[in-house]
Parts: structure tokens; sequence; C-alpha cells
């Protein structure tokens, strides 16, 4: 079983009223807080701990002592006093999440004494009931971080091995641990040896073969994504959650909702992540926020608990193996996961407030066969320099045309890396994310359209910050280049069998949205040599090989393909106002140029180290250092008034 979801919620009961006086009686919390906290809890349906600390900052530990003194039972340390481990069950590790229990010893008489912060949950007992028939338990109080560091410690080995090797051990053709299947590796000698054998017998003929498959290929990928375009402007596709949904939604009926940061050496970013996450309009007590952090990055680790924030935040530290990757960690903080929804947020991400209130409106709306919901990016540095403002063109119409327009024609829609909400017991039913994927986020998405699941894109953006370093932006393009050259390579596996569960139509878009880019972008370089050859020597250079028709059509392609390119850009970002970055449209193919060379390292890389993930460097921008000083020096004001 999961570690999503909650036990059903039960109201306060005497003991946690007698802790919550102890608290008022030592001024910790007013009592006028104490009230505002019993109306909360009720209102929110989420348990009174919860709320101390998600709006008081009581935290964990100081309420199990409260609660220790207030229902007599004894405090324990789990770190001092550590479980006896034949008490415990690999399997279960899920269920003390869950119900945030351990069994921690047995007496000489035979009694099973369990550590918990929830003495009075009732499925402990049930649990225990079932697991050891005829046993008697007591119980002992621990720290909800007590708890969670236990459970990490004791089953550590099985959580890391699982966080890599699940999805391989499971199915070894949907995992990237091995770029070339044997049968793979076949057809492309194969097609090599014809290829030169073709050559050697009939060049011109060949020459003029692959020419005019080239050429037809740039043509049909002009015409899918003008498709795309127009499907994905209708208003229809473009509104999906209304002001009326919003409304209808009652705080006590939202889901718990899991947030999972995954970050790598980002210590001077965590201000951002936290008031980002801060002012979500959502009932603080019902996030649970893990930020999965590397147990080797001791500076970014250090900063975070620095940070003093809420303990609705916690820390997960992912054992040092390889691959190291950041679909591995989220594999390994997965399994502390207690929202029944699960969303993937970079450190750096400023998601608009509703976003969650929105997400849960479409799954509401939706039938189950709809496990994720796509929140659109875009970049609030987009003024920086050419890089950004090409990146803010290119996201644009990705995320507000192309992305609805798949979700219209039932295509697989190849996930962003962050701001995807998941079903979370979907998320552990497909094995969750591919850790040898270095887009684990595309991979994912063509994973739930096989397995018959829908990716819906919800009218919300997140805001993030544009990568405009130069050798940073070809470090992080040729890894999304290079996964999704593993994505198909993984999915073209059984050729035949990804047809029959996509359909004409959604597998013909899987190769025209992951296959043919990357090939386009190694392609383009040899075409724009001819072009300046014929250019500079003269069409005679190249009519030799091919025949008017052939050139025209490459001619059409150059011309006409790439102004739709440059004129679909600009439209999407005057759908948003950005007029200012309309001329910067005309300037895309010098984009492309950037774009081939990052590919190029992409296919090196492939076939050198396919598994290598290419970290992108956050905190560059002047926007960002300027939000992290503001948020310092809010926060030197506040201490100070204290």
């Amino acid at each position: 079983m999961p570690a999503s979801g909650r036990p059903p919620w039960r109201p306060p009961s005497a003991r946690d009223l007698a802790a919550l006086d102890r608290l008022v009686q030592a001024g910790s919390v007013t009592p006028l807080q104490r009230d505002e906290a019993i109306h909360t809890a009720y209102a929110w349906r989420v348990s009174l701990p919860d709320v101390l600390s998600a709006m008081y900052r009581v935290t964990s530990l100081r309420w199990a002592r409260e609660l220790s003194a207030a229902s007599g039972l004894p405090l324990v340390d789990l770190r001092a006093s550590p479980c006896d481990h034949t008490l415990l069950a690999e399997a279960e590790h899920d269920l003390y999440l869950r119900h945030l229990f351990i069994p921690w010893r047995r007496q000489p008489d035979g009694v099973v004494v369990i550590a918990t912060l929830n003495p009075e949950d009732p499925a402990i007992r049930a649990l225990m009931r079932e697991r050891m028939p005829g046993c008697h338990v007591e119980f002992v109080i621990t720290s909800k971080f007590d708890l969670i560091w236990a459970v990490q410690r004791i089953f550590d080995p099985e959580l890391s091995e699982a966080a890599r090797e699940a999805l391989f051990n499971r199915n070894p053709e949907l995992s990237a641990k091995v770029t070339l299947s044997a049968g793979q590796k076949t057809v492309a000698v194969g097609i090599g040896l014809a290829l030169l054998l073709a050559l050697g017998l009939a060049p011109r003929l060949t020459l003029l073969g692959i020419m005019a498959t080239v050429s037809a290929l740039y043509a049909s990928l002009f015409a899918f994504r003008g498709v795309l375009t127009i499907v994905g402007s209708g208003r229809r596709t473009d509104i999906s959650v209304n002001a009326s949904e919003l409304a209808a939604l009652k705080d006590g009926d939202l889901p718990v909702f899991t947030v999972l940061v995954p970050m790598y050496r980002e210590a001077e970013v965590l201000p951002i992540l936290v008031d980002s996450i801060r002012r979500l309009d959502y009932p603080r007590a019902k996030l649970d926020v893990k930020l999965v952090l590397e147990a080797g990055d001791t500076e970014t680790i250090e900063a975070a608990k620095a940070l003093g924030a809420e303990d609705l935040f916690e820390i997960i530290r992912v054992p040092d193996s390889q691959p190291k990757t950041k679909p591995k960690a989220c594999n390994y903080a997965l399994r502390f996961a207690r929202g029944e929804y699960t969303v993937i947020f970079d450190a750096e991400d400023s998601p608009e407030p509703d976003q969650l209130r929105k997400v849960v409106a479409l799954f509401n709306a939706s039938g189950p066969e709809v496990a994720c919901v796509q929140a659109r990016l875009n970049y609030f540095n987009r003024d920086d320099n050419f890089l950004t403002r090409m990146f803010t063109l290119e996201y644009s119409q990705w995320f507000d045309y192309l992305l609805p327009g798949l979700y219209r024609l039932n295509i697989p829609i190849p996930l962003g890396g962050t701001s995807n909400h998941f079903r979370t017991e979907v998320l552990h039913e497909l094995g969750a994310w591919d850790p040898y994927n270095v887009t684990e986020d595309a991979d994912l998405g063509i994973r739930l359209t096989q397995a018959g699941y829908r990716v819906a894109v919800v009218n919300s953006t997140t805001f993030e910050e544009a990568n405009g370093v130069l050798h940073s932006w070809i470090n992080q393009r040729s890894r999304w280049i290079k996964g999704y050259m593993q994505t198909w390579l993984v999915h073209m596996r059984r050729p035949v069998e990804l047809y029959r569960r996509l359909g004409p139509v959604g597998f013909l878009g899987f190769h025209m949205f992951i296959g043919f880019p990357p090939m386009t972008a190694l392609i383009n370089p040899l075409l724009w040599i001819m072009f300046l050859v014929s250019v500079i020597v003269g069409r005679s250079a190249v009519a030799g090989f091919f025949p008017g028709p052939v050139l025209v059509l490459a001619l059409f392609d150059l011309m006409v393909g790439n102004a739709m390119y440059v004129y679909f850009n600009i439209v999407a970002v005057a759908k948003r106002r950005w007029y200012g970055l309309v001329p910067w449209g005309l300037l895309a193919p010098a984009y492309w140029v950037l774009h081939s060379v990052a590919a190029y390292k992409a296919l090196l890389q492939l076939i050198t180290n396919p598994h290598y993930w290419e970290k992108t460097t956050h905190g560059t921008s002047s926007r960002t250092q300027e939000t992290i000083a503001s948020l310092k020096a809010g926060s030197a004001t506040g201490s100070e008034a204290q």
C-alpha cells in the first residue's frame, strides 16, 4: 500500500486539547490562537498538531513533549533509543509513514510498545492485531520527524534500491538503463549497411531519396505544429477552470497535496522556494512539502535547516548512488509522500497562488483516466538577454498552444520538468519515474498514455528562471535532447505494440513531438551547408544530384516553414501581451543554431555517457538575486522585531 493519503480525520481528542492548553499556559500560543486552531482543525478537517505547526510554528517535537505530559505517556527519542528491528517489516514501511507510528520495543511480558504521534488512531491497533494476532500494545510518544528519520534510516537500503531499479526490475523494456536493445542494434546496423550499399551502387538515386524524405519530414513537421497551434488556440481548450469552480471548493474537502522539490547545490534559492509555497492559496496544514536533497549536499541541507521553516517542510536525504539524477531522487522521496496528489516544483519556481486549487477542481471535474495535470511554464526574467527572450518565445508556444493541442487530439503529452500534478496512487502503479532517463518527465507522459491515462493542461502558470548563461543553456538543452532520444528509443523497442496502444494519431504525434525534433536539430547544419554552397557556387553545384521538384520542396521548407515557426512564436507571446518580445521572434534561426550545437553534444553523450545529468545552474538572473536579497532583508527585519 502506498504511503499517499492520511488516515480518516478525527476531531481533536481530550488529550489533544489538554496538550494545547499546556501550550497556552506556557505562552507559546495565545488564547485567541487556541480558539482559531481548534476552529481551523474542524474547518480544514486536519489534525490539531498540523494546524499548530503550519500556522503558529509549533514544532513536532514541542507538540510531542506537551502531548506526552498531558497524556502521561512516555516521550522517546528514536535516535537515542532505536527500534527493535525484529518487530519491523520492510513491506509495511508505507503504513508506518501513513499512520505515523512504528513498533518500538517488545516488553518481557510480550506487550509490543508502539512509538507514535497519534496514540488514539484506531487504525494502529487494527493493523497490529492483523499482523500480530493476540498481541497487546502500549504506546509511547515521539515526534513526526523522529518517525520519518527512523523509517528512512532503517529501510534506507531497500528504499534506495527501489528508487534506482524498481521500474527496470518490473519492465526492463520501459527503462532507459540500456540505451539500445539487441533488436535495435541489429536494425541500426542493418540500416547503416543498406545505406552504404545503396550509396555505393546508386549514389545519385540514394541521395535523391534521402533529400526527398528529409524535405517531406520537415514539411510534415511544419504542418503538424500548425495544426496543434490552431487546435490549441481554441477557447474551449484554453479555459480549463473558471472562477465559479474555484469558489465551489471548500477547504475541508481539499485533499492533502504533496510537493516534491528536488534540489542539488541550490542553497541560495531556498528562500524563494519557501516564499512561493507560503503564498499558495491552499490550507497550509494540507501541504506535505518534501525538500529532496542529496545526502552529500551538506551546504543545502544546512541552509534548509537554518531557514527555521514550518514543519510542513520536511528534508528528505537521498542516499548517494548512481545514477545521480532528479528522477531517482523523486522516486526515493515519493515513498514518504502522504498526499492524494503529488506535484514537482523546482527550487526557483513561482507558481500562481491558486494553482493547486485549480488542479483539484480539474481533477474533480475529470474522470479517473486523467492521471496528471500539467500547468503551463514561463519565465519571470524574460527580458534579461537574447537567450531568455528566445526561451520565453519557445515556452509560450509550447505550453500555451502545443500542449493544449496535444490534449485535444489525444496525443501523448511529454510533461514539463516541473508543475506536473499527479494522482499519487497512479505514480506508484506505474513505477514512478525512470531514474535512467534524463527527461523522465517526457518519458512518464508517454507511459501514462500507454497505460490508458490522460494528461490535462490547466490554465495556470508557474514562472521560473530562464537559463541566460550560454554554456549552462547548452548543457541544459543537450540533456533535454538526449532525454528525448532516450524516450524515443525506449518506446520504439516494440513499435507495433506502441501503435496499438496509442492509435494512428497518437503514434504519429509521438514521432512528430519526441523522435523527429532531435533528428532535425542534427540534420539542420547539413542542410544549411548545402544551401550556402548552392548560394555561393550556384544552383548547378547541387542540381546534378537533386532535380527541380526536390529543390523546390527544400526551398519551401526553408522559407515558408521557418516563417511559420517564427509566426507561431510571435503569436504565442502576443497572446500574453508581451509585445516587446515580438521583434525577437525574427531571430529564431540564430536560436536554432544553438539547438544543433546542443543536439550534437547530446548525441555524443547518448553514446558515451547516457545517464549523466547535466546540472542546470539556477539563481543567475538579476531578478532572482534581487528577490533573494529582498527575502533575506525581510527575514532579518522580522528577527529584529522579535
